[in-house]
Order: structure tokens, then sequence, then C-alpha cells
């Protein structure tokens, strides 16, 4: 059996292991005490941010961030980037759209077909990155524009409507009160979760993400294991896609739009490092909430969605500049 060295993926002394782990949960803290301050204060600055139906909303719409940025989060701790994931989302809706609307399919049959349609998205994107050696950057980016103008085609630019009801459930069902959305997430995440952190699945993506080179000479099957995270990827982003469609019951071949931004920010400000080898989906869960409690506290407060774009740079800037120091001051007391 193939044994994993496990100096590409941990610090060389105890003492540098035990300051790392430090750091990552001070970014943990660091978000969660920004998501507390902010909900606070969304919730003296405007009477409708404690509605029921604004927290009901609030948690769709963090679904949606939270599954995509999980997806976003398996990427980036293998050093790479996904930036096809709004599009590829636009196109699992509306085709997952399509199928009830004209085939006939049921709202689970629909999502899988929708899951898969992210699914093969993914594996084109791990085929370019290992087989076609494309930069993660570059071959998302055309994944980014061919889906994009595949929803156009598909769809004529034109929404897909005269859904029935029943494709609203995954979006603004509920179960007990709680929204189905909010539970879908939470399975998603523990699933990721325990792989990341309890299979060999998970110390085969941290030791690619902090030494490429380590892991393949220590028998790690680089090229099918960075695959198969791209298409584990694709169908999180394919489940997304369906989610978000569900909640306005239409496909929008619009939709997605800057939604990388969004995901990138989440994983990034919940500890995941765009260098590699780092990142936990805790943290990336509080990163999605803070995005979506900075995305509806902008609507309530009639913050211009172009203003919101602004935010959104900033907090990715202040995330980012935030992991550079954290390394420097860990290879500082190296």
């Amino acid at each position: 059996m193939t044994t994993v060295d496990h100096t590409a993926d941990v610090p060389a002394r105890p003492g540098d292991w035990v300051r790392e782990r430090l750091s990552n949960a001070l970014s943990e803290f660091t978000a969660a005490a920004a998501l507390v301050v902010l909900f606070v204060v969304l919730s003296f600055a405007s009477p409708h941010f404690l509605t029921a139906d604004n927290l009901f909303n609030i948690g769709a719409q963090t679904a949606v961030i939270a599954i995509i940025a999980t997806a976003q989060t398996m990427v980036i701790i293998t050093k790479g980037i996904d930036l096809s994931v709004g599009s590829v989302a636009a196109l699992a809706g509306v085709v997952g759209a399509i199928t009830v609307r004209d085939l006939g399919f049921s709202i689970w049959a629909a999502t899988a077909v929708a899951i898969a349609v992210g699914g093969v998205a993914g594996l084109v994107n791990g085929l370019l990155v290992t087989v076609a050696r494309i930069p993660p950057f570059i071959a998302t980016l055309g994944t980014m524009s061919a889906a994009r103008g595949l929803v156009f085609i598909i769809t004529g630019a034109v929404g897909v409507y005269g859904l029935p009801e029943s494709f609203q459930l995954l979006g603004n069902g509920e179960i007990l009160g709680i929204p189905f959305a909010v539970v879908l997430t939470a399975v998603v995440a523990v699933g990721v979760a325990f792989l990341l952190s309890q299979t060999r699945f998970g110390q085969y993506t941290y030791a690619m993400g902090s030494n490429l080179e380590a892991a393949r000479r220590s028998g790690i099957p680089v090229g099918r294991h960075l695959t198969a995270i791209y298409v584990l990827a694709g169908l999180l982003v394919g489940l997304g896609g369906m989610i978000a469609a569900s909640r306005v019951n239409s496909g929008q071949p619009n939709y997605g739009i800057a939604l990388e931004l969004d995901v990138i920010a989440a994983a990034v400000i919940g500890g995941a490092s765009l260098f590699g080898g780092q990142g936990r989906i805790i943290g990336t869960l509080i990163g999605a909430f803070l995005i979506a409690l900075v995305r509806n506290g902008a609507v309530l407060l009639d913050i211009s969605i172009h203003y919101q774009m602004v935010i959104v740079g900033l907090i990715i800037w202040a995330a980012v500049y935030f992991d550079q120091y954290r390394r420097r001051r860990l290879e500082s007391r190296g």
C-alpha cells in the first residue's frame, strides 16, 4: 500500500505546526467576530433585518454561497482557483429548469441532472489542468466563458419560466421550520469537512497544496486526485445552481455573474490560503454568512449594487493581505 510523506503538508517542527494551527484559528475567530458585529449592527440599522421572512431569505442566500464556496475551498487548498463557478451554476440551474418544464422531470430528477452538468464542467476543468497542463486560472476562465455562452444559446438569453410550484422546494421549502436549503448546506458542509479532515482524500489534498512536487514523489496520484477534486467541486456547484434557480422559480441565464468573487471571498475570509495547503470548511461557512449578511444588509439599507461590489472587493483585499501577513510571520518564526 502506498504511504504518504506528510513532510509535504505539515511544518517541519512541532512548534511551527502549533503556530500554524493557532494562526488558522485566529482567522476563523476574526471572521466570526466580524460576523457577530455585523449582525448586531444590522439588527439596529434596519427594522426589517430580524423579521422571519428576512432571516429565512438570509439562510437560503447563504446556502447557495456556502455550498459553492465549499467547492471553491477544496480547489483553493490545492493552490488552484475556479473562476467558472458562476457560469456553471447558471448552466446547471437553467438545464434543471428546462428538464422540469419541457421534459416533465420531477424536482429530484432535475436536481440530479443539474448536479451532473456541474460534474461534467468540473471534469473538463480537471482535465484541462491535469492533462492539458493549463494553469487553473486560465482553464477555468475559459470554462466560465464557454458555460455562459451555452446558457445564452440554450435559453436564447431569455429566462426559463412556467415552472410548477414544486420546483421551489429546494430554494424555498422548509423542514420543521428550517429552510431546506440550509439543511442541504449542513449535509454538504459536514460531508466535505469529514472528507478533508478524516480521510486519505483530505490528506492528499492538503499535501498537494503544500508542496505538489513532494506529494508526487510521495506516491500520490496527483493528476487523478486533482481531477477528482474538480469533479467534486463541479457537482457541488451544480447543486448550488439548482438551489438558486429554485429560489426564484425560474432558470436565469444571467445568474451567477461575479458569483466567483463572493465564493472566493467567503473561502479566503474563513482562512483558506490562495497559496495552497490551508483551509477549513467551518471557516468557509463563517465567510459565506458574512458575505450573505453584507449583501442582505446592503439591500435593506438601499445601498447600490455598485457599492456592494466595492465592499466585496475591499473585503477580498483585506482577507488576502491578512493571509500574506500570517504567512510572513510563520516563515519569519520558522
